[in-house]
Parts: structure tokens; sequence; C-alpha cells
């Protein structure tokens, strides 16, 4: 079997592997499922309250930061795990630094989500 290593075939396994891992993620990680349920929900709520065109970028960015940050998060504790299956306190250490960077990505997006709907919800 011929290797196909076009520039338009690779594009396309690359897609194929990222919409792959997204869908790993989203149905076998607990914490990637409350927050694309979140985001979603989020998304509804854009739609029904009518939201800007700005106020949906942010959103959108918001969303996205969140569960990309969460998915190096999950990466970076599969790998600590096989690395190292038993506790050790270096391991810890490095996976609650990839949990903190969650924690930063979902302030961020708390935060824009209320300067979004506080108003919005305040005004009816």
């Amino acid at each position: 079997m011929k290797n196909d290593n076009s520039f338009v075939t690779g594009r396309l396994k690359s897609f194929k592997f990222a919409i792959l891992g997204a869908y790993k993620l989203v149905t076998t990680e607990h914490s990637i499922m409350v927050q694309f349920s979140l985001g979603v929900l989020i998304s509804i709520a854009g739609f029904y309250f009518e939201i800007t065109k700005t106020e949906w970028l942010f959103q959108t960015l918001a969303i996205g930061l969140v569960l990309s940050i969460e998915g190096l998060n999950t990466a970076v504790e599969k790998i600590a795990d096989f690395i190292h299956p038993d506790f050790h306190s270096r391991i810890g250490f490095i996976k609650d630094i990839a949990a903190g960077a969650v924690f930063f990505a979902a302030i961020a997006a708390l935060a824009i989500g209320c300067i979004i709907y506080i108003p919005i919800i305040m005004s009816l």
C-alpha cells in the first residue's frame, strides 16, 4: 500500500483525528461532558436572549477556551498517569498546575457570561 502524504490528504487525516479526539473527550471525560453541556446551554441562552454579534464572539471564544484547556488538562493527566501510575508528589504537582490552567479559563468564561447575561436578566 502506497503511503500518500500529500498536503490535502495529510490535512484530511489530521482533521479526522481531531474530530475523533473531540468525540472521545465529550463521550469519556466527565469534566468535558459537564463543560460541553454548559456550552450548549449557554449557546441556547444566546439564541433565546438574542445576544449581539460581539457577545457571540466573546461567548464562543470563552466556550472554546475552556473546552480546549480542559482537553489539554486531560491529556496531561493521561500522560502523567501513564508515565507514573502510582501517586508521586511531582506528578501531582504537574496535574495541579494543569487543573489550575482550566480554573483560569473557567473564571474568564464565567466573567464573560456574567458581563453578557446579568444586564439582560436584570432588564427583564
